[in-house]
């Protein structure tokens, strides 16, 4: 397959999935909502279909249409990282961080998966693999469960042999020890516990409940106790909390400087990316070159069905975040989906690109933007 295959058509989907949370609504420590959108790009060239997405507003889509669709046709289907770094110029004045990121990561991440199925390869083949699978931990837990849903949710994880999980914290702190309890209770000594106050705590507040919460319910992983803005903060809480507590963040790197000020300012025991947000698989692979050079551990934050694949090509992978509502957002629209075995994701070997197929009859329910495919 030569470096003539042009790319002939672009299409973009909008599908919003209602929560199945208590009364229709989700929450964490600083956020609720109702639905999830997922963005979804398709890109043909040379009689194949590759597929990214995003998980954002619908918004993210008209700007897919509106500012990228024109320079993605016609261009070299085999070369997806230079079209991500051309399209990433172009909305210069647009706004690249947010919206602007977010769109480029499901162009990028349907540019690999085009290439990986014109060369019939699946995509953790074709990129540089240090692992051929991806450990995983539950995620989910949020606020506004009950203790038995979130027992029930956690143990269940727990279960099916996945060795750590986390539940969100910090909404109500006075209600966060009862909660705790019924985590530990529910998963066991043997499994790790993880927690996400999503920012919701101020410095002090953030000391506070790390030592508490690693030397009452031995709680290992402590994600953005403060703003993932507040570096120092981070850092404060990362020093001075208890050493076997781990301090992550990263999710919200946009771009490669985001991830770099988390670094350079001593932030994080682990940092994180998600493959959706930061430039999709192009701009993952400079995030892993950075936390490689840095000697930390890189997490992937959701999208399981596609950090799948992208993080085995991170060589100081952590774990991936198996997130509740994006496993059963891609489940319902997507067939070749992974589920955990020994608490990992393995990619399918022998399905090109990222296995995956939409479930278009599925999906028209849920459409939010882009024209029916039914």
């Amino acid at each position: 397959m030569g470096s003539g295959t042009r790319i002939d058509s672009v299409a973009v989907h909008g599908f919003t999935v209602p929560t199945d949370g208590p009364e229709g609504k989700e929450q964490d420590g600083t956020l609720d909502w109702d639905s999830t959108t997922l963005v979804l790009v398709e890109v043909t060239a040379g009689g194949s279909t590759g597929i990214g997405y995003t998980y954002a507003d619908v918004t993210t889509a008209a700007f897919v249409t509106s500012k990228l669709q024109e320079g993605i046709l016609g261009a070299d289907a085999l070369a997806p990282a230079a079209l991500t770094h051309a399209l990433f110029a172009s909305i210069r004045n647009a706004g690249r961080p947010g919206l602007g990121a977010m769109a480029v990561s499901a162009v990028d991440i349907a540019l690999w998966d085009l290439k990986a199925k014109l060369l019939d390869v699946p995509l953790f083949r074709l990129l540089p693999a240090y692992h051929d699978e991806v450990p995983v931990y539950g995620s989910g837990g949020f606020t506004n469960y009950s203790l038995d849903r979130l027992a029930e949710q956690l143990g269940g994880w727990a279960e099916q042999g996945i060795p750590r999980v986390k539940l969100k914290t910090s909404r109500h702190p006075d209600q966060d020890p009862a909660r705790l309890d019924a985590a530990r209770r529910a998963v066991g000594p043997g499994t790790e516990l993880f927690a996400d106050a999503n920012g919701a705590l101020s410095r002090k507040e953030a000391l506070y409940w790390a030592w508490r919460m690693a030397e009452q319910w031995d709680v290992r992983w402590f994600e953005e106790p403060v703003s993932s803005a507040d570096s120092e903060g981070l850092r404060l809480v990362r020093l001075h909390g208890p050493g076997r507590l781990e301090v992550a963040a990263g999710e919200y790197c946009f771009t490669l400087p985001d991830a770099v000020h988390l670094v350079e300012a001593e932030a994080v025991d682990c940092l994180q990316a998600d493959v959706t947000r930061c430039g999709g698989v192009s701009g993952l692979l400079q995030i892993e070159g950075l936390a490689a050079a840095r000697q930390l551990d890189l997490s992937a934050h959701c999208a399981p069905a596609v950090s799948a694949h992208a993080f085995c090509a991170v060589e100081r992978l952590r774990h991936l975040e198996y997130f509740h509502d994006h496993v059963r957002i891609e489940q319902l629209l997507f067939d070749g989906t992974l589920s955990p075995e020994g608490g990992a994701l393995r990619p399918d070997p022998d399905r090109p690109g990222l296995g995956l197929d939409v479930r278009w009859a599925d999906a028209e329910r849920y459409r939010a933007y882009g024209p029916s495919r039914s």
